[in-house]
Parts: C-alpha cells; sequence; structure tokens
C-alpha cells in the first residue's frame, strides 16, 4: 500500500516535487540541447574514527546546497575542471579521481530566467589542502558534514543517492589508501 500524502516526510514531497518538475521538461531532455558541468565530492577522512566528512557549499544565486560544480573550459578534462571548481568555490585541493564516479541531473536557473536541464558528472576528490584565500571567498557559505547530513541537504535526488552511495565506497576501502 502507498504511503499517504499526509504520511510522507518533508523530504519525500520535496523530492517527488523536484521529479515532477524534472519530468515536465522531458522533451527538453530527449529532444533539446543537455548541458553539461563537472562536480567534484570534496571529502576528508579521519582514520581515526574511519569516518569521512563531505564538503558542501551554498550556490550563489539560490543559497541551497550544492557540490563544487562548474561549467566546461576549454582545454580542461573533465575532472580537471571539477578540481578547479572545488578550488574556486570552497578553497579546497587534493587528489582527484579521472574517472568519474556518477552523473546526476538538475534544471539549472540562467541569468535570463530560463531554466535548462544539466547533467553533472560526478568525481571524488580526496582533500589534503584548505585555503584562506580563494576566488569565491565571502561568496557562498560551506559546511564539512557527514555524507548523511549532506544528502539530506541537497535537493537534487540523484546526487543524494551519489553522496550515500560516495560514503559507502569509502568505508569499504578505509583502511586502503
Amino acid at each position: 500500500m502507498a504511503p499517504s500524502i499526509s504520511g510522507q516526510t518533508k523530504s519525500s514531497r520535496t523530492t517527488d516535487r523536484l521529479l515532477s518538475d524534472l519530468a515536465s521538461y522531458a522533451d527538453a531532455l530527449f529532444h533539446g540541447a543537455i548541458y553539461e558541468q563537472y562536480a567534484a565530492i570534496c571529502y576528508r577522512r579521519n582514520r581515526e574514527l574511519g569516518t569521512a566528512d563531505v564538503l558542501v557549499v551554498t550556490s550563489r544565486e539560490s543559497g541551497r546546497w550544492v557540490v563544487p560544480k562548474g561549467w566546461p573550459i576549454k582545454g580542461k578534462k573533465p575532472y580537471e575542471v571539477a578540481a578547479i571548481e572545488a578550488f574556486e568555490e570552497a578553497g579546497v585541493s587534493g587528489k582527484i579521481k579521472k574517472k568519474p564516479f556518477g552523473y546526476f541531473t538538475y534544471l539549472k536557473q540562467l541569468a535570463e530566467g530560463n531554466r535548462v536541464p544539466c547533467i553533472v558528472q560526478l568525481h571524488l576528490l580526496e582533500v589534503d589542502k584548505t585555503y584562506e584565500n580563494f576566488p569565491e571567498r565571502g561568496q557562498r557559505r560551506s559546511e564539512w558534514v557527514s555524507f548523511t547530513e549532506a544528502a539530506s541537504r541537497v535537493r537534487e535526488p540523484e546526487l543524494k543517492g551519489l553522496l550515500l552511495a560516495a560514503e559507502r565506497k569509502l568505508r569499504r576501502s578505509k583502511g586502503k589508501k
């Protein structure tokens, strides 16, 4: 038996609304231009506790929680762009995986007000350095949180799942370096 609307959590209702919103752009997804972006799941390990934290940042426009991401840069590979965005948006650097960890879709609100479908290629970045000064300092908030907390903060359902999958992957490889 399906849960009643009154029994749904706020998070579940938000996910349903976002999926419905994305579905309303199905024609554009299948027949129109799809925009690509590249992103980093920036994490740091606590080897003593056997845990890891992930870095989330706020978007400049809406203030919603996201992972650092950006548009392609001519002459740069996707993982290089993801690393650049991590530095520019969050002031972190480290070892980035060249192979994509996953992909998620969302609707990007452009400056003119148009909404366009974007597919985002995610790369894992193990942070080994943080910087006091970086290009978007003061334009965003950033916080180190648990992967579960990060998944509860981001809006995109696919990104929620990828954050939790990243935590499971890191837990399995906690002793490996």
